[in-house]
């Protein structure tokens, strides 16, 4: 059950910061699912310690997914860091 809830919030969270970042029309629900993931992953790693909240695998609440929305933020930053100079 854990699982689907990663996939359902990942693709939520992936699909936000696309948004965000303004890289939707790039990239399909997979990668959205991938994004959210990977940035709940990093924002549980780099931005929970800091703040003193709980990550998306301890309970889902509404600072879990801001911080989850801010790791995936920061992974499609660095994406786009070094894509820029890239043909798109």
């Amino acid at each position: 059950m854990n699982f689907i809830i990663w996939l359902i919030v990942g693709g939520i969270v992936g699909w936000v910061a696309s948004l965000i970042m303004r890289r939707d029309a790039q990239q399909g629900i997979i990668l959205n699912v991938i994004v959210g993931i990977v940035g709940a992953f990093l924002g549980g790693l780099l931005i929970s310690p800091l703040v003193g909240v709980q990550t998306i695998n301890e309970g889902i609440s509404v600072p879990s997914i801001l911080v989850s929305l801010g790791g995936a933020v920061i992974l499609l930053a660095i994406v786009n860091a070094f894509t820029r100079g890239r043909a798109r």
